[in-house]
């Protein structure tokens, strides 16, 4: 059997929020396989995975831009939210976004970008900006998006400063109608985005994988009822049905109005824009998704546990 380590323990317990014992419990069911124990607490009702899946653990700030037809978005991390208030640090993200939004989004090219109003590029900037505040800071990721005839909207959830934030999004939509009304909508479904936290556009985009596992694990509760197998698969079914509503933009309900699939109000905004419209993809970054901070007192708690 798989030796059961504290460390194991403590990135499960972070992943999903279950119990500590639980998580214990889990791991010893699948032979300490971390993505199996997450399953196997999410079948006994014990894991909050879904919802602490895109949790802060990183400090620092995402930036956004766009432009006409094209947009950016970049994320910088700092060590400590302190940072993400410093103006030196605020203007260093916005510099960089604008650096994204020219290149298209390409790091090489962002970093060896000029910084304004000095002799440095942006990675020369960077490094100057961590001699002089004393924390550790990375350019970590940035994304563009843009459509040939059409717009494409930046939103900020709870903005520290002019398109900065903790999450930034970017909505493309694809059309020749009014572009005043069809900025509204995208800013409109920007904030939706943000809000809504899809994974995919489409049905189609999403990875297979993971609907695969989701039926995995939609089948072993399912089957935990006793009933018979064609009500089994007709419950697994009824239940991808409502995964893709809950995860899929297009399949959402629109946060705006709380009753309308968010492919309805696209649909229906030809009417007001003069054209067809489609929404042709979506940006959102949050600060720190994937990033871990270290937890040494509650690394030992858990090695406590475990020596029990």
């Amino acid at each position: 059997m798989a030796e059961i380590t504290a460390s194991l323990v403590k990135e499960l317990r972070e992943k999903t929020g279950a119990g500590m014992m639980d998580c214990k419990k889990a791991l010893s069911e699948v032979q300490g396989d971390l993505e199996k124990a997450i399953d196997w607490l999410r079948t006994k009702g014990l894991s909050a995975a879904a919802k602490k899946a895109g949790r802060i653990a990183a400090e620092g700030l995402v930036g956004v831009i766009a432009s006409g037809n094209r947009g950016a978005v970049i994320e910088v991390n700092a060590e400590t939210d302190f940072v993400g208030r410093n103006d030196t640090f605020q203007k260093f993200v916005a510099a960089a976004a604008r650096a994204a939004l020219d290149t298209g989004g390409d790091m090489t090219k962002i970093a060896a970008a000029p910084f304004p109003g000095t002799d440095r590029d942006i990675q020369g900037e960077l490094t100057h900006m961590i001699a002089t505040i004393g924390e550790n800071m990375s350019l970590r990721r940035t994304a563009s998006l843009s459509v040939s005839d059409g717009v494409v909207a930046a939103y900020v959830h709870n903005a520290v400063a002019p398109d900065l934030g903790k999450i930034g999004v970017l909505v493309a939509l694809e059309s020749t109608g009014d572009k005043a009304k069809l900025a509204a909508l995208a800013k409109q479904l920007a904030m939706h985005v943000a809000a809504a936290n899809p994974q995919s556009l489409t049905v189609a985009d999403l990875d297979q994988a993971a609907i695969e596992r989701e039926r995995a694990v939609l089948a072993d509760k399912a089957g935990q009822s006793g009933k018979a197998a064609d009500i089994i698969a007709k419950m697994v079914e009824g239940g991808l049905r409502k995964f893709h509503q809950e995860v899929v933009l297009l399949e959402q309900l629109f946060v705006i109005d709380g009753k309308s699939r968010v492919s309805k109000v696209v649909d229906e905004a030809a009417k007001q824009v003069g054209a067809p419209v489609r929404l042709a993809g979506f940006l959102r970054f949050a600060l720190g998704e994937g990033i871990e901070k270290k937890s040494e007192d509650f690394a030992a708690e858990v090695a406590a546990q475990l020596k029990k």
